[in-house]
């Protein structure tokens, strides 16, 4: 009993230093305050100065970047990382080890040096740096991690129902459309997701391929904005947007995860 008593104060206390940070941003962007903790009365001035006022172009310029570069690499490597599982899925023995190891270095590689190894490669070959290097950054930093999305639902795939398509006469792109996707589609959303939430998070890659034509994304905004001394009160309520956005996209996926398996049972 006093077991179970503690695993839950840990459990709760877990989840108290997660989100506590999270819902004082939320609790605070409902005050016009500058200082976040300095509480001066319920107010919808710092949402209204967000989405109404042209004080803030710049900020809403760097969110607007930053979800299409976020789409464009997320969808792009999603494609990429799909059909490079189905690949390295068909190979056999040591080639299938040793390719699905150099998938996992861009994933350990600290992101410090895939962003100066994407800078040096970038002005070796003479592009000028702004948004198009910055999405092919983000895709390749974002492609193996939905290999390893993808990976774990071919190998939990009936390899006969492949072969069985083509028996049954659909060519090998029908088979694929048909039978192959929709196992991996699960898989392929997990991987889309996660190439949206690496892209929206990450810095230190941005930071070296972004280039200095005055592109900017959310991270790098939110760090030359702490550099001038303090955060923009508006980023307040822009994050509390981000995570009840994230949280209903979190919810919608978990539910329509358990209609799935109640309709497999």
């Amino acid at each position: 009993m006093v077991k179970r008593m503690l695993s839950q104060a840990y459990l709760w206390l877990l989840l108290i230093m997660l989100y506590a940070p999270i819902l004082i941003i939320v609790v605070f962007s409902f005050t016009e305050s500058k200082v976040l903790g300095n509480w001066t009365g319920f107010s919808w001035k710092l949402y209204s100065s967000l989405f109404h006022t042209g004080a803030h172009h710049s900020l809403v310029n760097a969110c607007l970047n930053t979800v299409a570069i976020a789409l464009i690499a997320a969808t792009v490597s999603t494609l990429l990382g799909s059909f490079a599982a189905i690949g390295i899925h068909h190979l056999r023995g040591g080639e299938r080890k040793a390719v699905e190891f150099v998938n996992t270095i861009p994933i350990l590689n600290g992101d410090i040096i895939t962003g100066i190894s994407l800078f040096l490669l970038f002005v070796s070959l003479g592009i000028t740096q702004g948004f198009t290097t910055v999405v092919l950054a983000h895709i390749t930093f974002c492609t193996p991690y939905v290999v390893l999305c993808v990976l774990p639902r071919l190998r939990q795939m009936n390899p006969n129902l492949y072969e069985a398509a083509l028996d049954l006469g659909a060519t090998p792109l029908q088979a694929l459309r048909k039978v192959i996707l929709p196992e991996m589609r699960p898989g392929m959303i997990s991987g889309f997701l996660l190439s949206l939430t690496l892209s929206v998070d990450d810095f230190a890659v941005t930071v070296f391929t972004i280039g200095n034509q005055g592109l900017e994304t959310l991270s790098t905004y939110i760090y030359a904005d702490a550099r001038k001394g303090g955060l923009t009160p508006e980023l307040r309520p822009l994050s509390a947007i981000v995570f009840v956005v994230i949280l209903v996209l979190l919810i919608c996926m978990n539910r329509r995860d358990g209609k799935n398996k109640q309709l497999t049972r």
